[in-house]
């Protein structure tokens, strides 16, 4: 063993003998495991709510829409086929956006309504899979055309709203109507409800209604032409770069938009206030680098003579240096593997038991603590704990080294 780590090791056991200082000793071994559990538990709750996030969101939006400056598609096959050979690219779907008010015997909700070909979304939107959404006209649904009703798709927190079941009938206006001798008259028309969504976020569930692209262009007077086209990507963190390749191949008055883009202002929130809490938790563990800087300062105090003495044998200043270092990033290294311990084993119990059951009006969705341990979040945590530590035992330990021995001797 190292002359340094031996003479510490001695230090640190006859220190237990002055209850002061073991006291402070046992306050920063606390205060850095405390502030390392917190920073894993939080950060790892952020970043399992982030993931969570994204995979709902991306659940009911593609990951890329294509759209147009000037006007609305009218060649939107042939540019479906051009995308679609786009490398990344898994599928795209025409689609049409708007706004209207749905009325049902039991009450009226505002909604986004969107047209699409239910066999091409459900290859783009994960929970269109599997709606029956069919058009007035659609001989699978005899029913339907006899009584030239087309088919209408709600999110489930929508439909509660409306009191709608399955085989209801509702009325969709929508302020694209025409104009009669008393002025603009809204376009009405019936659909009946064939099914129901669930995406899991309380926002699209609440809001969001599909309908048939035919039906989509009879209502709003589109012809044959749709709002644009959405995609769905294999990599989604390549979305932005495959949208930049879809508008190089495609030019101008062709634009992009990416599910980053369109999330933009939730997910820097999300960043900003992990950042925010990653500040906030590691004061805890300043706070404590402060009590072994005290610790260290007290054990100085009490060991002048000790220096002195090994001074006068020959030690140098490094090896003092060493000696102080080595007494505070144990103290450190105990609180931030107690801390660590116990951070991952509260993550597990976050994870596997239903601790706490989250609000979908308040957390965008209703489900349990989200937890997504990160390796990197994990080490980044760690190694800034014993590097605040590290910072703390410097100035105790300098002023260990700096101690003249004659001095000490004659007047200590």
């Amino acid at each position: 063993m190292a002359f340094e780590y031996f003479i510490s090791r001695r230090y640190l056991r006859s220190r237990q003998k002055q209850a002061f200082i073991t006291l402070i000793t046992i306050l920063s071994i606390a205060g850095v495991t405390v502030g390392v559990m917190a920073l894993i538990v939080v950060i790892a709750v952020m970043a399992g709510f982030e993931a969570d996030l994204i995979t709902r969101i991306l659940g009911g939006q593609p990951h890329v829409m294509l759209m147009r400056y000037d006007r609305a598609f009218t060649e939107y096959r042939q540019i479906v086929k051009e995308v679609e050979k786009t490398e990344g690219v898994e599928a795209a779907a025409p689609f049409i956006y708007t706004q209207g008010m749905l009325r049902s015997k039991s009450g009226a909700s505002g909604a986004v309504i969107r047209g699409i070909d239910p066999e091409a979304a459900g290859h783009v939107i994960k929970t269109l899979k599997d709606v029956y959404l069919p058009h007035a006209s659609d001989p699978k649904n005899a029913n339907a055309a006899r009584a030239g009703i087309p088919g209408i798709v709600l999110g489930k927190e929508l439909a509660r709203n409306l009191g709608v079941l399955v085989g209801d009938i509702i009325y969709l206006m929508s302020p694209r109507g025409m104009l009669s001798p008393i002025g603009h008259m809204p376009a009405m028309k019936q659909f009946k409800v064939t099914g129901f969504f669930e995406s899991g976020m309380h926002d699209f569930d609440g809001s969001f209604a599909y309908i048939h692209l035919k039906a989509a262009q009879k209502l709003l007077r589109m012809g044959d032409s749709v709002t644009g086209i959405e995609l769905q990507v294999k990599d989604i963190n390549k979305a932005r770069s495959i949208a930049t390749k879809i508008i190089e191949k495609l030019g101008f008055p062709y634009w992009t938009r990416d599910w980053m883009q369109m999330n933009r202002n939730l997910f820097r929130a999300l960043k900003l206030e992990r950042r925010v809490m990653f500040v906030i938790l590691t004061l805890i563990i300043l706070v404590a680098a402060f009590n072994i800087a005290s610790t260290l300062i007290m054990m100085v105090m009490g060991k002048t003579r000790d220096i002195a003495i090994l001074k006068a044998m020959g030690t140098t200043d490094g090896s003092i240096l060493k000696i102080f270092i080595f007494n505070g990033m144990v103290i450190g290294l105990i609180g931030t593997l107690l801390g660590l311990v116990l951070g991952l084993l509260l993550c597990f119990g976050l994870e596997h038991f239903e601790i706490y059951e989250l609000t979908g009006e308040i957390y965008y969705f209703t489900t349990t603590l989200p937890v997504k341990l990160e390796f990197l979040n994990v080490i980044f945590i760690v190694t800034a704990a014993l590097g605040i530590c590290f910072l703390g035992t410097l100035y105790p330990a300098f002023q260990a080294a700096r101690l003249h021995p004659v001095e000490t001797i004659r007047y200590g």
